[in-house]
């Protein structure tokens, strides 16, 4: 009832402060009615209204949602209060059945006591009256007598049903002790749960005064609220104030756009120059390159001459011996080899140089018809933005042009290398080309000298070979001599020694007015003069 009492006193409590809350708001709305001055202002003014208005109607959800735990409280705590009712009265009942079992055990325990000493009682009397049997059985000579055995059976048989009702009273004693934990275990766990119970009560209340503090907040909030409506609409002045002076900025941008223009145009015709700069120097690439390429062609026609010269060496040396200097003309042969090889790469590299100059003298043309282009609209109006961007490409073709020289420079500088390197095995071959020519003449003359010694071997072996035959004629008596005297013999020998000195006389003035029969004249020359030498020796 105190509960109930409590909720209808919140409850009321409750609906004024929503009557107050209301009466705020429309005071607000009045108020913000009143201090609305631009339609900004306005915008705004309503925009927070609908979020204190959203805010109002969170709350309300709020408050009927606390309403609605505060009554499900209520409902709880009658429940649990009926449970609580319920359990007191089952544990009346139960510690009145408790005490009646504890009263069955007690007069269980009393009638086994009873029995018990009922029963020591007996087996005493049996006892004495074992001993009296036992005594008259001896001084009877240890027969039984019938009767009284038969009386003793029925009292052990007594004393052991007495026994078997004794145990079936001790276990109907324990499993009521087993009922009593039990149910002392349900009571404890009872006042667990009204301890919990009692725990949620207190949780409730203190979720109401949360709820109660919450609402004070809002109340705060509110007030908050119209603290920054004010503090808005001096933010509003200075917003004012502010776009009057970006308008002034904004004038100012404007002139110094204008001057940016002005610089961006100089520093496109400073571009302008330096781009003309580089197509000059682009030129003067091309004309080296052509410079270069004339000479490489020089170069291979040099190259061409000596391998005709090789050839003619070739077929000198085959001529003279076939088999002496494999070796030389297997190098030489390894030489030409590499020497076409390099021909055919300085081919390629000189139509990729024709090519590249074909890529720059295509580019030079776009650079001249971008170069007109622009020169046509620079009598146009531009903006900044139109000025960064031609700036911009400007700066990407001085870039390229820039590269492309570097490529130039690059490929002039392998030209130079190579053609240097040219040069330089041209002058190795020439050299190679001078030993092997003197080897070559060597080998001629060598040749030559050997063709003529066996020439003049064989004329000699003849010789010989017919002296032979005059002698064995001589010796075999059949000689015929073309002298008849000695004084015939002489006049014979002086003829042919005349006409040997006028033989030597006309090879030395053909040697001397054909100088390029010089070589095949010197071996018959050296004959003669031999053969001279021998005769007058003789």
């Amino acid at each position: 009832a105190a509960c109930l009492n409590e909720l209808l006193t919140i409850s009321k409590d409750i609906e004024k402060g929503t009557e107050t809350k209301e009466q705020m708001e429309s005071e607000i709305m009045a108020k913000l009615q009143d201090h609305m001055m631009s339609s900004k202002a306005e915008k705004q003014t309503s925009q927070l209204v609908a979020r204190l208005h959203q805010r109002k109607i969170d709350l309300e959800l709020h408050f009927s949602k606390v309403e609605n735990d505060m009554t499900q409280v209520i409902m709880n705590t009658t429940h649990t209060n009926c449970r609580l009712t319920i359990l007191q009265k089952t544990l009346c009942e139960l510690d009145k059945e408790i005490k009646n079992i504890h009263d069955l055990i007690s007069r269980s325990e009393s009638e086994i006591a009873k029995c018990s000493l009922l029963i020591e009682n007996k087996q005493g009397v049996i006892r004495q009256y074992n001993k009296k049997l036992e005594v008259l059985l001896s001084q009877q000579g240890g027969q039984e007598l019938g009767p009284l055995e038969i009386e003793a059976k029925r009292l052990t048989k007594q004393i052991e049903e007495c026994n078997s009702e004794v145990l079936t009273l001790q276990k109907y004693w324990l499993n009521l002790q087993k009922e009593l934990v039990k149910l002392t275990e349900e009571r404890e766990d009872q006042i667990t749960s009204l301890d919990m119970l009692k725990k949620q009560i207190t949780i409730m209340q203190q979720k109401k005064v949360r709820t109660e503090n919450e609402i004070q907040q809002e109340i705060k909030e509110q007030k908050n609220i119209e603290r920054h409506m004010k503090s808005m609409s001096n933010d509003l002045i200075k917003l004012n104030v502010l776009i009057n002076k970006n308008n002034s900025s904004f004038t100012e941008l404007q002139y110094g756009n204008i001057i940016t223009e002005n610089e961006f145009i100089r520093s496109l015709k400073a571009a302008e120059k330096e781009s003309i700069e580089m197509q000059e120097k682009h030129s003067r690439l091309t004309e080296e390159k052509e410079r270069l390429l004339n000479s490489l062609v020089e170069a291979e026609h040099q190259i061409m001459l000596w391998e005709k010269k090789i050839q003619l060496t070739k077929e000198m040396r085959s001529a003279v011996d076939s088999e002496t200097g494999q070796g030389e003309i297997r190098a030489m042969r390894a030489e030409i080899h590499r020497m076409q090889v390099r021909y055919g790469q300085l081919m390629k590299q000189q139509e990729k140089m024709i090519r590249d100059m074909e890529a720059s003298v295509s580019r030079r043309e776009a650079i001249a018809i971008r170069g007109e282009g622009q020169n046509k609209t620079d009598k146009k109006h531009f903006t900044k933005s139109d000025f960064q961007r031609k700036k911009q490409e400007l700066r990407k073709k001085i870039t390229e042009t820039q590269k492309n020289a570097q490529d130039c420079n690059k490929i002039v500088l392998e030209l130079e290398s190579t053609q240097a390197s040219l040069s330089a095995t041209c002058l190795e071959k020439q050299q190679e080309m001078c030993t092997l020519q003197t080897e070559s003449d060597s080998l001629d003359s060598d040749t030559e000298y050997l063709r003529n010694m066996k020439r003049w071997n064989l004329l000699e072996l003849v010789s010989y070979q017919t002296r032979q035959k005059q002698l064995q004629a001589v010796k075999e008596g059949k000689y015929t001599p073309l002298c008849s005297t000695e004084q015939a013999w002489r006049n014979e020998q002086q003829k042919l020694q005349e006409r040997i000195h006028a033989i030597c006389g006309i090879v030395h003035q053909v040697q001397q007015e054909q100088p390029q029969y010089h070589r095949a004249l010197q071996w018959l020359s050296q004959c003669l003069e031999s053969r001279l030498g021998s005769q007058e020796a003789c």
